[in-house]
């Protein structure tokens, strides 16, 4: 499928996709700790559960990761995005020490 017959449901599965970042997370811990006890049982070594957790942490994090660098290069592209080039945020009622120019006094 070329890039200009883009599937319709595309968005729907984005947006699955960053809600599966928490469930991820948990399911890589649990593998973790999973492959640690069945080292645990088999080696009969108390040890190997931590380092199944240690793992399973480390998956959690580099889910996490992953998940960052793909929200920045989407990001990257939209401040390339010529409707965003000379954006200037409105100054907010709220916002008393805002001078509309990127700025705070």
């Amino acid at each position: 499928m070329s890039e200009h017959q883009k599937p319709k449901y595309r968005p729907i599965i984005e947006g699955a996709e960053q809600l599966s970042l928490g469930i991820s997370m948990v399911v890589a811990v649990l593998l973790g700790v999973g492959i640690g006890i069945l080292m645990k049982n088999f080696f009969h070594q108390n040890w190997l559960l931590w380092l199944g957790v240690f793992w399973g942490v480390s998956g959690a994090i580099l889910n996490i990761y992953k998940a960052y660098k793909k929200q920045m290069k989407s990001l990257d592209e939209l401040k390339d995005d010529v409707r965003y080039k000379n954006y200037k945020p409105k100054k907010d009622e709220d916002d008393e020490y805002y001078d509309g120019e990127g700025k705070y006094e």
